[in-house]
């Protein structure tokens, strides 16, 4: 099968029937080979009645429902392993991604020679209130994760099937994917310019939290990439770090009571400051120590992806 295209929906009734015509329309215009997985996020409306509809008439469509909403990323999550196109492709169900995309997409992953391809929506429809914050989102991620994206958060992706599973998406990691691919060692992510279409039924799904969450989100990425599988080089560091400068406080005020002056050494401040730098020092590099004993006997502590194997 070449494409399978994976949607997460929730209360999208009004644009299903559309937007699988739309897709049905290009895939038997390009020849392509496809299926198509509606992932339903817990709807409460006639969502997943009109999918059985569908699914009845086209044996290409195929649904999936969740029994309650549990967000955009354990739908994406669930619709890739339940996906078996050589290329997956993945779009919102609210018809502001065009599937006139999806050729092009699918060519520059069987072609192109890349892992995973991003829309950027360069020009877009959405207000200034949205726009501006996800400018500076996006620019964060740059360069925290060094991927030179425009558009991170664009929901039109194409991947290669090897890398929807080998990867695992939780929480709201969705904005992330293409994060959580590079740390998973694919590294050929390209980007492609794709149009961006005014909503055309319903409502946006969230508000402004999302950036606030999306920040919180890329930092537990970044920090689980570099240090998941080594904890105590970051907790045992910073630990010793300041349990060192600590002791050196104290150290000084020690020699300063029986050498310089006489004093009580409770009377100054920076006893107190020495003795909670070797308070948190103490316990961080603890943290530190119980990370690496979970990390050690944790099941995946030897889950390395292996992209090729000979003569084994």
């Amino acid at each position: 099968m070449n494409i399978s295209v994976v949607i997460p929906l929730l209360n999208e009734e009004e644009s299903l029937s559309e937007l699988a015509a739309w897709i049905e329309r290009v895939m038997q215009d390009n020849h392509l080979s496809y299926e198509v997985l509606f992932v339903d996020d817990g709807s409460r409306d006639g969502s997943w009645k009109i999918i059985e509809g569908l699914a009845a008439q086209n044996t290409n469509l195929k649904g999936i429902k969740f029994r309650r909403n549990y967000g955009k990323a354990a739908a994406l999550n669930v619709g890739f392993s339940n996906a078996a196109g050589d290329v997956v492709i993945t779009m919102d169900a609210d018809m502001q991604d065009s599937p006139d995309e999806i050729p092009g997409l699918y060519e520059m992953i069987r072609t192109g020679g890349y892992d995973l391809v991003s829309g950027w929506k360069k020009k877009r429809y959405d207000p200034i209130s949205k726009t501006i914050p996800t400018k500076f989102y996006n620019w964060t991620t740059r360069r925290m994760s060094g991927i030179k994206l425009h558009d991170f958060n664009c929901g039109l992706k194409a991947y290669k099937n090897d890398v929807i599973k080998s990867i695992e998406v939780y929480g709201e990691m969705h904005r992330y994917i293409p994060v959580i691919a590079k740390w998973a060692g694919f590294n050929r992510i390209g980007e492609k310019v794709v149009v961006h279409r005014k909503r055309k039924y319903g409502k946006t799904k969230y508000g402004l939290d999302r950036f606030l969450k999306g920040y919180l989100d890329l930092l537990t990425i970044n920090f689980t990439a570099r240090f998941g599988k080594r904890p105590m080089h970051f907790f045992g560091l910073l630990g010793s770090l300041l349990f060192l400068g600590g002791f050196i406080i104290a150290g000084y005020l020690a020699y300063a009571k029986f050498f310089m002056q006489a004093f009580k050494m409770t009377e100054r401040p920076l006893f107190f400051f020495g003795l909670l730098a070797m308070i948190l020092g103490t316990q961080l590099f603890v943290a530190g120590f119980l990370g690496e004993m979970i990390s050690r006997t944790s099941y995946e502590k030897n889950n390395y992806l292996i992209e090729k194997k000979l003569g084994c």
